[in-house]
């Protein structure tokens, strides 16, 4: 389903696309929480996400594929699940108490926690230039989320 032409390479469109969709999450649901219950907006949020990736999953055809997955699959999968609604529920009780200007840019500090966690628990390898970025993220964060006021 990604839509790349021979310029960008399918992942960084993806990856784009990921991230312009998330930036629309913090103002379409600040917009959308007005008056509203940081749970039950999550809650409802929920909802859509879940009948949107099943509906996905069926036109796709890839949930033919459940029948193959593994215990670990389920487990970890299972797992990610609730470390979403977790980050979900933190995120738009966030959203509900300050500004989007405000929770979005520590939110950010994801990347670097999954950098992080990457290297920890992948094993996979840090490089000079990913370390530079995270503390230059980690920085940038920090500068707006403290003085921007």
């Amino acid at each position: 389903m990604c839509y790349a032409s021979n310029y960008m390479p399918s992942w960084l469109f993806a990856s784009l696309m990921s991230a312009t969709f998330a930036a629309l999450v913090s103002i379409l649901a600040k917009v959308g929480m007005k008056g509203v219950d940081s749970n039950l907006a999550t809650a409802i949020r929920t909802v859509i996400i879940l009948v949107f990736a099943w509906g996905i999953s069926i036109a796709d055809g890839s949930i033919q594929s459940i029948a193959k997955l593994s215990t670990t699959n389920w487990v970890f999968l299972i797992l990610s699940g609730v470390a979403t609604g977790v980050s979900w529920l933190f995120y738009f009780r966030a959203l509900d108490l300050t500004d989007a200007t405000r929770v979005v840019p520590i939110d950010r500090l994801s990347l670097v926690l999954a950098v992080i966690m990457a290297v920890i628990f992948l094993h996979e390898k840090l490089t000079w230039a990913t370390a530079a970025g995270s503390v230059l993220i980690t920085f940038g964060v920090l500068v707006i989320a403290l003085f921007s006021r």
